[in-house]
């Protein structure tokens, strides 16, 4: 285990380790959650890199009908599109234990996440914040939730000043439209974890921290450099 200024680093040999560790941790923080205020609030990401972790979650004992779960961003797709987060988080998360869990998806059936931001925002506004759990993915652009480099709203999403909850993204990386939760959002946490794999990630990592080269303006900077919540990344080959 590593240290530095906000942020730690947990290193793993495998991917399997990596994701037993981090589920075993969360749901620790939802058991303690459970215990403290009768209510657990988790926020997840999409992608390949937690299937594994949603695996072994998805398996954790603990009082899930008392536990509301959501995700940090969302691509514009019906949870029927094979790249729905939602749709990841139904399949692999929402189920055996964790199955009675409450979620709270992104999308709506708005024609665009601009007209559907309204509801989406008035979703996120009913959740029992603060978040209990937040984990964090990261692309090899340093984007993490849909803060895109290049990104419509991204000066807006990471403004830790912000007062909005949840915006709508448009960038030339980002593929499809998407939605996502603000920084300021994601901060109101009690925990915030960043689960990324690979060689190549862990080096954008140091030179993100260090502020070298184009590194410096990755969007993900913004979650290791900020003082509110400590980052703690889980990371392995």
């Amino acid at each position: 285990m590593t240290i530095h200024l906000n942020v730690t680093t947990h290193s793993f040999t495998d991917g399997n380790a990596q994701a037993v560790a981090l589920a075993e941790r969360v749901a620790e923080r939802l058991r303690s959650a459970l215990a403290e205020r009768g209510h657990a609030v988790l926020a997840v990401s999409g992608g390949s890199t937690p299937k594994e972790f949603f695996a072994h979650l998805s398996r954790e004992t603990l009082d899930w009908a008392k536990v509301q779960v959501t995700l940090v961003d969302e691509r514009w797709v019906p949870d029927s599109d094979e790249r729905s987060n939602a749709r990841l988080a139904k399949t692999l998360l929402l189920q055996h234990a964790a199955g009675v869990a409450q979620f709270v998806p992104l999308y709506t059936d708005a024609p665009t996440p601009e007209q559907g931001l309204a509801a989406v925002t008035a979703r996120i506004d009913a959740l029992k914040l603060p978040f209990d759990a937040v984990v964090l993915g990261m692309g090899d652009d340093g984007h993490t939730a849909s803060f895109f480099p290049g990104g419509d709203h991204l000066a807006e999403a990471l403004d830790l000043e912000g007062q909005t909850r949840v915006l709508p993204m448009r960038a030339p990386g980002a593929g499809e439209p998407r939605i996502t939760l603000t920084l300021p959002t994601l901060l109101d946490t009690h925990a915030l974890y960043l689960l990324v794999t690979g060689e190549h990630k862990r080096d954008l990592l140091a030179d993100v921290r260090l502020g070298l080269d184009t590194a410096k303006n990755y969007p993900v900077r913004a979650v290791l450099t900020q003082q509110r919540v400590p980052v703690a990344v889980y990371w392995c080959p």
